[in-house]
């Protein structure tokens, strides 16, 4: 009990003292840069935006054959291939 107001004493000016060192400045410079960084590496193509060519594909034949079979095919499972497909 004796020594309680020393320590909060202490503790208040240790509290008050710490504005003095200015670590905030340096960190508030570099905030968020890291995450920028990998957000600009994950870009394969930062112009492909203006790109105004259309991309080649399939015919509209073959896509509605293939959306056909997907969607014909769609509720039956594969056959495994780990067994050589045995059921």
């Amino acid at each position: 009990m004796r020594y309680l107001l020393p320590l909060l004493a202490a503790g208040t000016l240790s509290a008050c003292a710490s504005p003095l060192v200015q670590t905030t400045p340096q960190w508030d410079a570099r905030f968020g840069l890291d995450t920028r960084m990998v957000l600009a590496q994950q870009i394969l193509h930062p112009d492909a935006a203006h790109n105004a060519n259309p991309v080649a594909g399939m015919d509209g034949r073959s896509a509605r054959a293939a959306y056909e079979r997907y969607q014909k095919n769609g509720g039956e499972q594969q056959t495994p291939l780990l067994n050589n497909g045995v059921k």
